[in-house]
């Protein structure tokens, strides 16, 4: 052990020495792209309850936007080995401030906005069958991983840049695609698509990052193993003790000037023309 801790420690000489290359199996990125979309005109799909204030608004406004899930598909391009076409569809929640008359306070209620897309990445090729202990004897087909690569998409939070109020005969559509069971549970168990007097549509931007991946065999540096140099702190069900480790808040008490937050450029040029 103190041959290890000598290892991790940084004043140590042999801190960082390579010792030994070790075989692991890990994902590999083979392809990834980053979009930035901005989302136009979705049509926001709500329950009975909810579409039934929507009818009676005068106005509405966006207040918050969030990525409920991304559903994943993956299939290989024909006449392009090793190039994999990813269907994404993106469930949003948005949530709004419906006015129903001018001086009354807003009413917050959330639907759901759906969109599609796909790209092509590179995804190489494998013509093997990965067998592993986890699976039982019974299970067949769920004991083995087929040789296609996986894809995976990283969002970051939505923007929601405005909504507003449409007649509903004039620009009635359907959902590009089947609306789950458990998104549907999530807002009383069904949407209103047909009949309504007004719908909403969202604008919304988003920033994706999608990227597909297998798992290989790659060679890499040991150094050790990783071993904590930190002591763990027993808690303790005493508060004041608790509170005892909580820093004094003294930017709260001291809020930031300006020079704190801009340098001394106040951030209008000062530094250049000597005059804001």
């Amino acid at each position: 052990m103190a041959d290890n801790y000598e290892t991790m420690n940084q004043e140590s000489p042999n801190y960082g020495c390579f010792k030994e290359a070790v075989c692991i199996d890990a994902s590999r990125v083979y392809d990834s792209c980053g979009d930035k979309d901005c989302l136009e005109d979705l049509r926001v799909y709500f329950s009975p309850a909810s579409q039934a204030v929507i009818d009676q608004a005068a106005q509405v406004r966006m207040r918050n936007v969030d990525v409920l899930v991304v559903y994943l598909g993956l299939e290989p391009v024909p006449f392009h080995k090793g190039f994999y076409s990813v269907d994404m569809t993106f469930f949003f929640e948005v949530t709004l401030d419906v006015f129903q008359t001018p001086a009354a306070p807003p009413v917050t209620i959330s639907g759901l906005s759906v969109f599609s897309k796909n790209v092509v990445l590179y995804g190489s090729e494998g013509n093997v069958k990965v067998f592993s202990s986890d699976g039982s004897l019974d299970e067949l087909e769920q004991n083995s991983v087929q040789s296609l690569p996986k894809a995976s998409v990283q969002v970051a939070q939505p923007v929601g840049l405005s909504a507003r109020l449409c007649e509903g005969r004039t620009c009635c559509c359907e959902p590009c695609c089947r609306i789950p069971d458990c998104i549907c549970r999530r807002y009383g168990g069904s949407f209103c698509m047909e009949n309504t007097d007004k719908v909403v549509y969202a604008t919304i931007g988003i920033f994706t990052i999608v990227q597909i991946e297998r798992n290989v065999q790659m060679m890499i540096p040991a150094y050790d193993f990783c071993i904590p140099e930190k002591e763990c702190i027993t808690s303790s069900d005493n508060p004041c003790e608790l509170f005892s480790r909580i820093d004094f808040p003294t930017n709260e008490f001291f809020p930031p000037k300006v020079t704190d937050v801009y340098g001394d450029d106040h951030g209008c040029g000062c530094h250049k023309h000597k005059e804001c």
